[in-house]
This record gives structure tokens, sequence and C-alpha cells, in this order.
């Protein structure tokens, strides 16, 4: 049976882009189970986790499975490889990740990868990207998975979506990579040959 999650950030009992989080659950209990009744995850989530940054995980099928909860630390990146892969999806926040695990093992001596497909830039193994150029911030706008925290930014007008292709990356000149738990501005790499190869 098909399992999915959900990574939600709580942040001294608040929790963090709950709207878009239901979203996404219930897009994908519908696209894959059919089921258009929605549930709301803050019926299943302790909001009194205390701690400056906890990480809830939710898995869930049909229904909600299992809610767990931990302290997080951000795992720091300072350096990425470029990998290729025409054919792997991940539209669907799934726990099978057997597909990005291999990618993730050809990193050598890179921290994390960044996934290009059919050219384009797409994600790293752990969250979306943002490419700044002349102050602007682009996301590439075919991701492998359509993060919570880029619906928000997007939404706000922070961020611009945009094709970038796997040529143009030294165009840019900074590279932010974020997700549920990352926030947007926490982890930064300076773009060139050293940091992405």
């Amino acid at each position: 049976m098909c399992r999915f999650i959900e990574t939600i950030q709580i942040g001294k009992g608040i929790v963090q882009n709950i709207h878009y989080h239901n979203q996404r659950m219930n897009n994908t209990r519908k696209e894959i189970f059919g089921l258009t009744e929605p549930l709301d995850l803050l019926d299943y989530i302790d909001v009194l986790q205390t701690g400056d940054c906890v990480k809830c995980r939710v898995i869930y099928g049909e229904e909600i499975q299992e809610v767990t909860y931990a302290a997080y630390t951000m795992r720091p990146v300072h350096s990425l490889r470029l990998v290729y892969s025409d054919l792997i999806e991940y539209q669907h926040k799934s726990l099978d990740r057997e597909a990005l695990n291999e990618l993730f093992s050809l990193r050598d001596t890179q921290d994390d990868i960044l996934i290009v497909k059919n050219n384009f830039l797409t994600d790293t193994s752990i969250g979306n990207i943002a490419l700044e150029k002349a102050g602007i911030w682009y996301t590439p706008a075919s991701p492998l998975l359509k993060g919570t925290k880029r619906a928000a930014l997007l939404d706000k007008g922070v961020l611009q979506e945009k094709e970038i292709t796997v040529d143009e990356i030294y165009l840019y000149s900074h590279m932010m990579i974020f997700n549920a738990m990352i926030d947007f501005g926490s982890l930064t790499l300076e773009i060139n040959v050293d940091t992405i190869r």
C-alpha cells in the first residue's frame, strides 16, 4: 500500500504552513485514493509540543496512520553534485525514497545532490531550491516535489517560477535550499564550480 508523509515544523507551539500541508495531503489522497472528504492535520497534531523547532512527521494513506515528533537540527550543506535523471518521479511526498537515495549515493565528496531532469534544474535530495540573479529569487518551474514552503513563498511573491537549464546555473550568484523544516534564508550557497559541480 502506498504511504505518504507530511513533515511539518512546529516552532514554539505554532504549526507552520498548515494550510499548505493540508492542501497537499488532501490533493494526494484525492489523486491516489479517489477520496474527496478532506482531513485536517490540526485534528491529529499536538500543538503543545515545546522547543524552538520540532519536526512533526505525519504518515498517511487513506487515513492518518502515525504522528511522531522530534527535535530538529539542520544538516549543513556546503556543496552539491549535479546528478542527471530523466526518469525520476517524486510528485507526491512518498515514504518510498529509493530513487532519490540512489541518486544521493552518487554525490561523491559533495554534501548533497542537485537533480537535473530533461536538462532542467529541479531539487536537491532534501528540498526545493531558489537561485538569485540581480536581487530576484527564481525557483524551478518544474520541481520534483512542489514543497509547502515553496508554495507559500510563491503566494507571497518572494519567489518567481522559471525554467532554469543546467547550462544557465552559473549565470546566478547564490542558491538557497529550503523545505518545511529549513526556513528560506537559512541555507545559502554561493554558486561557483567549487560548490556546485
